[in-house]
């Protein structure tokens, strides 16, 4: 059972997955700030609240109250986050892992030859039948 328990938690995506939590925990953090810090005050200033989570409220009969901003605010949060995961992380990788997929290439890479399209055989078959008289006069000598 320990070895099974090992194996499982040496595989690497196990590991990956640490690191994508912790990274992601850190990049949080920064991004939080980042709404907090700029985007809440700016939105907010275009509906005259105090911050984006306590704009577009909609009071209900009875006194609870729908916080539009509030969620406006964590959308704007989740798209930050996930467009620093993809610029700052996956865009670099990828091109790392092209660019070294190019590196892997065998440099003399030669490409089958390609069959003739249907154009090119009837093209050939008329010029075949086309100088068949010069042809066979040609082979005849």
């Amino acid at each position: 059972m320990i070895q099974g328990f090992k194996a499982f938690i040496m595989r690497g995506n196990v590991i990956d997955l640490a690191v994508a939590v912790v990274v992601g925990a850190a990049f949080t953090a920064i991004v939080n700030a980042l709404v907090e810090g700029l985007f809440n005050p700016l939105i907010a200033a275009i509906f005259k609240a105090d911050s984006l989570a306590k704009s577009l409220v909609v009071t209900l009969p009875g006194g609870n109250e729908l916080l539009f901003g509030k969620v406006l605010a964590a959308a704007i949060n989740f798209l930050l986050v996930e467009a620093v995961v993809y610029f700052v992380f996956v865009l670099p990788i990828n091109k790392f892992k092209e660019a070294q997929a190019r590196r892997d290439e065998p440099a003399d890479v030669s490409t089958p030859d390609q069959p003739p399209t249907e154009l090119e055989l009837l093209t050939q078959i008329r010029d075949l039948m086309a100088g068949g008289t010069d042809h066979e006069a040609k082979h005849t000598v």
